[in-house]
Parts: C-alpha cells; sequence; structure tokens
C-alpha cells in the first residue's frame, strides 16, 4: 500500500508561508504542517491552524539559523538578537563535544515542546530545520524531550535512490551517505517507540518540489508510509529571500494546488495520510 504525507515546512517563518500552508490545505493535497514555535508569524500560523481542524501540525525544531524561545536561557548558543546562527557544522561540534551547551540544547529543545503544547494544538510529529535531527545529539534530546509531551512520530530524511532515477534525479553520494546515517536516526526512535516514514522525499529537490516533478514521482512512490515535504509561501518576502535563495516557493505552492498532481497520485494509488493513520 502506498502512502503519503504531504507536508509543509516552516510554517509560522512569515505570512506568506502561513497563507499558503492555508490555501494548500483547503483546496490543494496537503495533510500536514512542520510549525516553527519561535518563528516571526507563528502567532498567525497558530490561529490558521485551530481553524482548519483537518490540518495536522507538528513541531519543526529550530536549534540552527532561526529564533530561540528563550533565548535568555541559551546564551551560549543564540547571538544579541536571540536567534541561533547559521555555521551548522561549528554548532553540530558545540552540540556533541561541549556539555554546557548540549545542557543549553536540551533545554531549548524542552522549551520548544512546552511553547507548542500551550498552543492548544495536537502534535503530530517532530523534524528539526536543515535536518538537525539527524545529529546524535539533537536527535536524542528531541526523542527525550519529545517523550514528556507525548511525540507520536519523528521524520526520517531517507530518500530512496530507486524511485528517484526512475524519476529523471540521481541521488548522489552526499544522498546515499545521509540515506545511511538516518539508520541511527531509526533504531533511536524506534527503540523509544516513536512512529517514523519508511521514506523521504524532497531533499534532492529541495525548494524545487514542482508540479512536473511530484507528477513524475507519483508512479514510482514506493511502497509503505513516505513523506513529501515542500516549502510553499504565496510570496517570497525578503526573508525567505535571505534565508533560502533560489528556493520556487511559489512554484510548489502551485503544485501543491495543481489537479494535475492529484490526479496523478490517485492513478498511482497513493493514500495521502498522516501519522497515526493506519
Amino acid at each position: 500500500m502506498k502512502r503519503a504525507i504531504i507536508t509543509a515546512d516552516d510554517f509560522g517563518l512569515s505570512e506568506g508561508v502561513n497563507e499558503a500552508v492555508e490555501q494548500a490545505c483547503r483546496c490543494g493535497i496537503l495533510t500536514t504542517a512542520s510549525l516553527m514555535i519561535a518563528g516571526p508569524a507563528a502567532s498567525d500560523a497558530v490561529r490558521r491552524a485551530r481553524a482548519l481542524p483537518q490540518l495536522r501540525v507538528g513541531l519543526h525544531v529550530v536549534v540552527l539559523e532561526g529564533a530561540s524561545v528563550r533565548p535568555s536561557a541559551v546564551r551560549g548558543l543564540v547571538d544579541a538578537a536571540g536567534n541561533f546562527p547559521g555555521d551548522q557544522f561549528g554548532l553540530s561540534v558545540d552540540y556533541f563535544f561541549r556539555p554546557k551547551k548540549r545542557r543549553q540544547l536540551l533545554s531549548e529543545i524542552r522549551s520548544q515542546f512546552s511553547a507548542f503544547s500551550k498552543t492548544g494544538l495536537r502534535l503530530d510529529h517532530a523534524n528539526a530545520h536543515k535536518h538537525m535531527q539527524m545529529h546524535p545529539t539533537v536527535g536524542r534530546f528531541i526523542i527525550e524531550a519529545g517523550a514528556e509531551f507525548k511525540l507520536p512520530a519523528i521524520r526520517i530524511p531517507h530518500e530512496p535512490a530507486g524511485p528517484m532515477a526512475a524519476s529523471g534525479t540521481a541521488v548522489g553520494l552526499g544522498g546515499r551517505a545521509l540515506n545511511r546515517w538516518s539508520a541511527l536516526l531509526r533504531h533511536q526512535a524506534v527503540r523509544a517507540g516513536l512512529q517514523v516514514n519508511d521514506h523521504a522525499f524532497g531533499i534532492a529537490w529541495s525548494g524545487h518540489m514542482t508540479a512536473g516533478r511530484l507528477v513524475r514521482l507519483a508512479p514510482h512512490l514506493p511502497a509503505g508510509l513516505n513523506e513529501i515535504y515542500l516549502h510553499p509561501a504565496t510570496i517570497r518576502d525578503s526573508r525567505l529571500q535571505h534565508l533560502m535563495p533560489g528556493y520556487e516557493h511559489e512554484a510548489e505552492l502551485a503544485a501543491l494546488l495543481d489537479p494535475g498532481v492529484r490526479d496523478a497520485f490517485d492513478m498511482a494509488g497513493i493514500e495521502r495520510t498522516g501519522y497515526g493513520v493506519v
């Protein structure tokens, strides 16, 4: 059986992202969104989500290139404005080797889960900005903190080479290495009793999940639980242009609304679903 969770990441980053999520949920194939709880437009995202009972919402944990939910408690990790830097390698080293920063990291992740809980939204899943859940310390802390808030599922960024090749894109060495490394997170999550996806799509085509690509992918989607994630927005404001130069946010929204994409998924026998749906 082919099942697909269709997710929008960065919910709460801007009102343009939030509007795209609402449109794609009401009129398109979107089933799920991942909320940046400290994002600049998080309050607007929560308001919209409360009016969309069919939308499943999870936590998009931010410990890199984004705002802290409690900057005063993690001064060693953030800048004067309360933002995590974009130095993924440097932060990864700190999170692994520096005990004081690890303690602050765990505190921040717990605070993000707590802030999500206070919205009253049902927690559907968790993942992390820039796939930071793949970091062994970050992944472990998400699972550990998530247990306190009844986290049911976590995304595993494993994009299989076969379906991608059949869709016209080869998974390179980096993608294959990521797939191998994802086994650690899968092991951690399954051991903790969390639900996980079998495959994920949106890595090789990140920011470019256009209608044509989704139509090509549909007949090759493997059996099992797949997560297809996108970054839609109605407009590329200055923040999106700065953080994600080159991304096709509007084209990704168009793909979610495209009747041809819906038809391709239906013809391939793909059930659109969410985590926790059997």
